[in-house]
């Protein structure tokens, strides 16, 4: 293995993301039974508020609250209680995907390891410890923190600088959205690897070095 690091994305690249049950989880707290139309919903909101987020336009504040706002009115709750306390019901329900803890075992010892993400810090570092993955991750880069997201350069590049600035062609950047993980670490000069569960076609204009469809797959391309 030719790689000094390798970052990994967190939601649906190392954990199970399934937001709906979060929100259901979260919602029932308040005698609110969320419906999967519910879902779709809120999803038409926070869709565009994501990729608004990831292109700089707005916040990671305004992103949490604002797709709560209409909830908050409709039962009475700030729209900031709400946020935090979806991210508090996602850290209880997460499950790493299959694979991550082999991968992230086997690859401890013989490479560094960090994780670059978008999400947020309350549910991040809540699930790095409770999934016990925390301790083989020396670098944690979360988009809140530094206050750009992928993939703006800028956010690895300050991952870049906290590595000691190491040499980018033995920096591996693993990830499952193409848009964020592989066209960002793209832009960074890092090797990239896309984790692509579903079989999609990579966007017109982005070629990640590898590409696996699991983690186990992973795991054979770098340590068999």
């Amino acid at each position: 293995m030719n790689y000094r690091w390798i970052l990994f994305d967190a939601d649906d690249t190392l954990f199970h993301f399934d937001a709906f049950q979060g929100l259901r989880r979260m919602f029932a707290a308040h005698a609110v039974d969320f419906t999967e139309a519910d879902y779709a919903q809120y999803q038409e909101l926070n869709k565009p508020l994501w990729v608004a987020y990831q292109e700089g336009r707005i916040g990671a504040t305004e992103l949490q609250t604002t797709r709560f706002d209409g909830w908050s009115r409709r039962i009475g709750v700030p729209a900031a209680e709400l946020n935090d306390a979806f991210l508090l019901a996602m850290a209880e329900i997460c499950t790493l995907l299959p694979g991550a803890r082999a991968l992230v075992d086997a690859l401890a010892g013989h490479v560094r390891m960090g994780v670059i993400t978008n999400g947020f810090t309350a549910l991040q570092r809540a699930r790095l410890q409770r999934t016990g993955l925390a301790d083989h991750f020396e670098l944690l880069v979360i988009s809140e923190e530094v206050g750009v997201a992928k993939p703006d350069v800028r956010i690895f590049e300050h991952a870049l600088e906290r590595m000691g600035q190491p040499p980018r062609e033995q920096v591996l950047m693993v990830g499952d959205n193409p848009h964020s993980d592989i066209r960002g670490g793209l832009a960074a000069g890092l090797v990239t690897c896309w984790v692509n569960a579903h079989g999609h076609a990579a966007p017109e204009g982005i070629a990640p070095h590898h590409e696996v469809p699991s983690l186990d797959a992973l795991h054979r391309l770098l340590l068999d």
